[in-house]
């Protein structure tokens, strides 16, 4: 899988809102709340789907079970203006029913197919974070780590029977991360 610069950039972006609507001033926990205000201010964020996507695209995290994979990967190595719109990939996805109305608000701007399509690549990424880091890892290379090692490995071992990801590979996704904002790699 192949990171566009475009997906590479708005991961941050978009890692950096959900953690900005995580906690509050002392710490507490807050993001259910602030994702439930966000999705209400639905109408009046609309206007920023083309201006700051990343800053919309929260409202509809865990909106989404991605059930074809090989389709979103395919979506992460586009341009912004290369992205299909929302009938393209509407099948590679099951949405949460209480986001339906969401969608249905978003698909009524001129731009919501467009951004729908980038919701759901956004929301993706932050799901399965080892792909991702790999794949801009892969990209750079700088890391010494010979790539082809890397896409041997199945990411379906990433998993176990229920779902959850493997900690070792946790920790390599973070190692993964943190080599791709110049920090040296421990092993």
């Amino acid at each position: 899988m192949s990171l566009s610069p475009f997906f590479r950039q708005l991961r941050s972006a978009y890692e950096a809102e959900l953690d900005d609507l995580t906690s509050d001033s002392e710490g507490r926990g807050v993001l259910r709340q602030r994702l439930a205000e966000k999705r209400k201010e639905l109408g009046f964020l609309v206007k920023m789907i083309e201006i700051s996507p990343e800053m919309v695209a929260v409202v509809f995290h865990q909106a989404f079970r991605f059930v074809q994979p090989a389709v979103l990967n395919h979506l992460l190595s586009c341009d912004a203006d290369d992205l299909p719109d929302w009938d393209a990939v509407s099948d590679a996805v099951e949405l949460a029913p209480w986001a339906q109305d969401l969608v249905d608000t978003i698909l009524a701007e001129p731009a919501g197919p467009w951004f729908m399509t980038l919701a759901v690549a956004l929301e993706y990424m932050h799901s399965r974070p080892g792909p991702v880091a790999r794949a801009t890892a892969d990209d750079e290379d700088t890391d010494g780590e010979d790539s082809d090692d890397r896409e041997d490995r199945d990411d379906d071992d990433r998993y176990d029977d229920d779902g959850e990801a493997d900690p070792h590979d946790r920790d390599a996704a973070g190692a993964y991360w943190l080599a791709d904002q110049g920090f040296d790699r421990k092993d």
